[in-house]
């Protein structure tokens, strides 16, 4: 059975990491991006992962991971070179109840986290359900040429649309949205011409509703 992709809002929940090294630290950093409040379980921390620390950003735990450690998380991420220890702490997960990824251990997770590329808000992940994280990130280097970042830009300004159409009380079907996000409103966002931009994208919106 494959994966059920989704994206998750984790503004706020309690999010563990175990283990202190770089692959912890690149854990860690995706966490605070998405706004978890994270605590370290670790009896040594990379450099990145000591200056997060004294910034208050995090919270750590200079020791191994015990037994009963992960209760009241949402989630965790195992990040040791030790099998043995991955897998006794993805039991002790599951137990507890909290979804747990084990880097580069499919069988020990619940989850597993694709290769992602990003322009703002606009995200696109890749994933081959844990078989080959090379071909995924394969795939994301041969998708980044396509997408430039332009594409921050433009997801910004059909946010920004969106809402003042909404505010407005007008809304308008996924058919003229598909019309009017056009190559040439990415062409004026590349050439920085935001106003001419949402200008000719409400235009499209309402010339899509009149078809």
């Amino acid at each position: 059975m494959g994966y059920y992709p989704v994206f998750l809002d984790l503004t706020g929940r309690r999010c563990l990491v175990v283990g202190g090294g770089t692959v912890g630290a690149r854990k860690v950093e995706g966490l605070l991006t998405a706004g978890g409040a994270v605590t370290v379980i670790s009896p040594a921390l990379s450099p990145a992962l000591r200056v997060l620390e004294e910034a208050g950003r995090i919270t750590t735990v200079g020791r191994e991971y015990r037994r009963g450690d992960a209760a009241g998380y949402d989630l965790c991420m195992i990040a040791t070179d030790d099998g043995v220890a991955n897998a006794e702490v993805a039991r002790d997960c599951r137990k507890q109840r909290v979804l747990v990824n084990a880097a580069d251990d499919p069988p020990n997770c619940d989850f597993i986290l694709p290769s992602v590329l990003r322009r703002g808000d606009l995200q696109i992940a890749v994933s081959t359900g844990g078989r080959s994280p090379a071909l995924s990130r394969k795939v994301r280097e041969e998708l980044e040429p396509l997408f430039g970042e332009e594409y921050a830009e433009l997801a910004a300004l059909s946010g920004e649309v969106r809402d003042a159409l909404k505010r407005e009380g007008r809304t308008f079907p996924s058919s003229a949205w598909l019309r009017a996000l056009t190559p040439e409103l990415r062409e004026l966002l590349r050439q920085n011409r935001r106003a001419e931009a949402r200008a000719q994208l409400i235009e499209g919106l309402r010339a899509g509703v009149a078809r």
